[in-house]
């Protein structure tokens, strides 16, 4: 699962204390275990490897430099959505034609940028802005890649934020238009479509819906050979499970073992496969520690106010979303063995674990049973490596926090957490004049 334990009442990131962690640095605090996410990478680059993917790492699930440097050391391309994550992936060493750009709203700068770096692929949502890519290689003199993402039409049953292989999604193209999509843009001599991308949604706790859609996909794939068009790439996307409860998710052997099946013979044909794995790698690979500040009765409810809430983790007000959260030093009967919503010890009582942000909706849980919880301790919020940072806010003019990443015995800031100055530091004083002419309004009749 990960590389964070309980050890004689402490919580350990492999070989390190997260209490000596957070007495250096300060809460709030992400903690990540470099072990964890080189273990989930091996165990999924395993499972896959009949197919030799190029495995995209999603940055968005968590874009510190370090996160990627030591996925890029494993030898993970990089899945982007934004000319920002792009600088990062060449920043982390990663060759951007080990890249696959994605997104909906690429701006002109961002494609451009894409282009002179020579992405390995883009993955193309629209025909506006298919169109727009062309144009833009056109003017430039470049040529380059794209896989059209398509809707399989199927329901991952996940959160409905995070579902996006429906029709009604704004993402992609159904399978219909797909068809006519091919037959306008299959020949442009700038912008070679010879590949098809899908992504259904995350996260994704079966491999049935991913049988599902490469299913349908594989024979649009044989529908477009019939009418002219060789696709030589399929990229599966990403959406893997996590474990945010002990054994919640599949192993990756078993997506791998559903799917493999389907597309070895065509990658023996010449069928290159791309992965985009982002949570199943970095959600257990993070924790998320707060500090208590208080301890509040309020009729019959309790609350454990700490130093951070939404804006450093939006995922329970956001999404519903449960996060295993536990103190970092406890007694002996209330050592965790397992992550449960419902936590089975002694000596619990329920108490709703909220943040400071002036906000009805600044929850990280609810009601959830606890070991006693006192001003001045420390709390870990686990499984947070995902969308955890990547989400975080200056709401309420609040600092955003600082990342550690451990190895072994060794732990390292990798973000230090910013200062009052850093929040301003993009307001300018005294104010710019921007050099903007005022045009006459034309007389009216």
């Amino acid at each position: 699962m990960d590389h964070f334990s309980y050890q004689d009442g402490n919580l350990y990131c492999e070989a390190v204390t997260v209490a000596a962690i957070a007495q250096q640095v300060g809460t709030p605090c992400y903690v990540y275990s470099r072990a964890t996410l080189t273990d989930h990478y091996a165990r999924f680059a395993k499972a896959f490897a009949a197919l030799d993917p190029l495995i995209c790492y999603s940055i968005k699930s968590s874009a510190n430099l370090a996160v990627c440097r030591a996925l890029a050391e494993c030898g993970a391309g990089m899945d982007l959505v934004s000319g920002g994550e792009l600088h990062r992936a060449r920043l982390a060493g990663v060759d951007p034609k080990r890249c696959v750009y994605a997104g909906v709203g690429k701006t002109d700068a961002e494609i451009s940028l894409a282009l002179e770096a020579e992405v390995g692929w883009f993955n193309i949502e629209s025909e506006g802005e298919f169109e727009n890519i062309s144009r833009i290689a056109a003017r430039m003199n470049r040529r380059c890649q794209a896989a059209l993402r398509v809707n399989p039409d199927v329901d991952p049953q996940t959160h409905r934020y995070t579902t996006t292989g429906k029709k009604e999604t704004k993402f992609g193209v159904d399978l219909d238009r797909a068809r006519a999509f091919f037959d306008t843009y299959g020949g442009d001599r700038h912008c070679a479509l010879t590949g098809i991308h899908l992504h259904i949604g995350s996260p994704v706790y079966s491999a049935k819906p991913y049988v599902q859609s490469t299913t349908k996909v594989l024979r649009l794939i044989d529908e477009l050979a019939a009418r002219g068009y060789r696709i030589d790439m399929l990229d599966l996307g990403g959406g893997f499970g996590a474990d945010y409860v002990t054994d919640q998710a599949p192993l990756a052997s078993e997506y791998a073992r559903e799917l493999v099946p389907l597309l070895a013979d065509r990658v023996k044909d010449g069928l290159k496969i791309i992965l985009e794995p982002g949570r199943t790698i970095t959600a257990n690979a993070g924790v998320l520690l707060l500090r208590v500040l208080y301890v509040k009765k309020s009729g019959t409810k309790t609350f454990a106010i700490c130093d951070g809430g939404m804006n450093v983790l939006i995922r329970p007000s956001h999404y519903g979303a449960f996060h295993f959260i536990w103190p970092c030093r406890v007694a002996r009967e209330h050592v965790p063995r397992q992550r449960r919503q419902q936590m089975d010890l002694p000596g619990l009582a329920p108490v709703d674990v909220v943040g400071p942000i002036c906000e009805t909706g600044d929850f990280l849980a609810i009601d959830r049973l606890l070991p006693p919880v006192n001003r001045g301790d420390l709390l870990a919020v686990f499984s947070s490596g995902a969308y955890g940072m990547v989400m975080a806010s200056r709401y309420n003019s609040m600092p955003l926090p600082a990342e550690v990443m451990v190895t072994g015995d060794t732990a390292m800031l990798v973000r230090r957490r910013e200062s009052y100055d850093d929040l301003t530091a993009h307001e300018q004083e005294p104010e710019v004049v921007l050099n903007i002419k005022r045009s006459n309004p034309k007389p009216g009749p």
